[in-house]
């Protein structure tokens, strides 16, 4: 009893010291940054790894062109796919938060949290 006691302690002193970092955590992420593209680049989005909308670029001749319906969907593809890449960015600054603490199917959430984010490098 005395034992699994002993375990719970450590499991609590685990989590206070999670707690405190997951404070840095939050302003380190604000700091990250992840751009989607879309239209070879004629649209690009900046996002913090907290997913908030920094800056929205588009090239001049595609505003000029004044497709409305292209620009919009072009928009649209641009955010998703830099949100995935903050979504990825903020999966990874969890996992390596939790460090060592072996906490059962964390690797199994982190995974699918990871797999269901956008592909390719996450700029910095």
């Amino acid at each position: 009893m005395f034992k699994e006691l002993a375990g719970l302690g450590s499991l609590l002193k685990q989590a206070r010291e999670i707690s405190g970092r997951m404070q840095g955590l939050a302003e380190e992420l604000k700091c990250r940054r992840a751009t989607g593209a879309a239209g070879g680049g004629m649209v690009e989005i900046e996002v913090n790894g907290a997913g908030e909308v920094l800056a929205c670029r588009m090239e001049p001749p595609l505003v000029a062109g004044g497709d409305r319906e292209l620009i919009e969907d072009l928009v649209v593809t641009a955010v998703n796919q830099a949100l995935g890449k903050a979504k990825q960015l903020h999966a990874e600054a969890m996992q390596s938060l939790a460090g060592n603490l072996n906490v059962p199917g964390l690797d199994e959430a982190m995974g699918k949290l990871l797999g269901g984010g956008a592909s390719g490098p996450v700029d910095e």
